[in-house]
């Protein structure tokens, strides 16, 4: 059954706002290009689109002649304001952005960690507050949170989680109250994971994982273009895998025994000293030598080899702060020791987008929210 003319000219106009959004600004005859749409057909949804509030003239073409078809269109960038948030144990870090992502203004607020949860809940909204003035926002459309945890898959909500701050919960609830916007909060890893795949190392990849190694372990699962969750939001909990070189097994109630022991930041700072290098983890990952990355790479590829064993990626990104860290050298070193514990030929690469990669995703996730709202409010 063909399409009426009404969803016919709803599709072609989403159509063409994915292509300003992710190539603009264009002209009326690049959009016929892309789109493949007839002259008169661009010309009419040009003319909707305008009408709407969603576009606008932003200059003309210098490669083509002057006239209707040389003016250059744009998404109105300044049609609803985002904002993304990354909560870490003890801080936040935000930016507030445009419609076309583009960050308008950011901030980073450490929260002492003797601090209760309502003064540090209070500390994370002023942030947001201060930072969306400063920004000329006044009103925020979407706002994308980023946080250590597991989502409830059916209420899309942070759950309660042991070892983790109670503040962490408390401010996605208060946002959610106070602000006149949509609020999306998904756990950290993921975001990185989105991020990466559009923007960073796993670009143009419908399926690959990302390692995550910091302070907590764990996995992003991306397989045929989507985001894998699980049944409980908890695809990808890999610090409790089981593996061999740890003092014991995991529990469900702590992922002591697990691949957690093996690579977190207390563990590799250990593992840094026993091969003669002092300071923080982050650091002797960045300037190590041969034999330490060896050593680290061979506990990367043991945990990672169970992942490529029952997913079969294809790719593995290495996120995190030590796989930021370790860069090109490490993961190089990981690809080498993985290529002896699996027949699956796995490519590993670090994170390419580091420490803004949480970032990058919550606003990413943030920008869809409300492109989708908007984009499907038009006359």
């Amino acid at each position: 059954m063909p399409a009426s003319p009404s969803t016919a000219r709803a599709i072609n106009d989403r159509l063409a706002l994915r292509h300003l959004q992710d190539e603009g600004p264009l002209t009326a005859g690049q959009l016929k290009k892309l789109t493949g749409l007839s002259r008169p057909t661009v010309a009419d949804l040009v003319e909707r689109l305008q009408g709407a509030g969603l576009v606008h003239v932003v200059g003309e073409s210098g490669a083509e002649r002057r006239g209707p078809n040389a003016r250059l269109y744009s998404i109105v960038a300044d049609r609803a304001h985002l904002a993304a948030l990354d909560v870490r144990t003890h801080s936040v870090s935000l930016v507030v952005a445009d419609l076309l992502g583009r960050t308008l203004a950011q901030a980073t607020l450490p929260i002492e960690p003797d601090v209760g949860t309502g003064p540090a809940v209070e500390q994370a909204v002023a942030l947001l507050e201060r930072t969306a003035k400063e920004a000329g926002a006044e009103r925020l459309h979407s706002v994308g949170i980023g946080a250590p945890g597991l989502i409830d898959p059916a209420s899309g909500e942070l759950r309660d989680t042991s070892g983790l701050p109670a503040w962490h919960r408390e401010l996605v609830a208060v946002l959610a109250r106070r602000l006149p916007a949509a609020v999306l909060v998904e756990n950290e890893t993921n975001l990185a994971a989105v991020a990466e795949q559009r923007l960073g190392a796993a670009r143009g990849q419908d399926t690959f994982v990302l390692l995550w190694l910091g302070q907590g372990i764990g996995a992003a699962v991306v397989l045929d273009g989507k985001l894998r969750r699980g049944a409980s939001g908890g695809a990808g909990e890999i610090g409790f895998l089981p593996v061999p070189g740890t003092a014991g097994l995991p529990s469900a109630t702590s992922c002591d025994g697990g691949f957690h022991e093996l690579v977190h930041v207390g563990a590799v700072t250990r593992l840094a000293a026993e091969h003669g290098r002092t300071g923080d983890a982050r650091q002797a990952v960045r300037d190590a030598d041969g034999p330490f990355l060896d050593a680290l790479a061979e506990r990367i590829a043991l945990g990672a080899a169970s992942v490529v064993a029952v997913l079969d990626p294809g790719l593995i990104v290495l996120g995190g702060e030590l796989g930021h860290a370790g860069g090109e050298l490490l993961a190089s070193r990981v690809q080498r020791r993985l290529a002896g514990l699996t027949p699956l030929a796995t490519e590993v690469r670090p994170t390419g987008l580091g420490d803004r990669a949480v970032l990058g995703g919550a606003l990413l996730t943030a920008r869809d929210a409300a492109q989708d709202e908007l984009f499907a409010s038009k006359p």
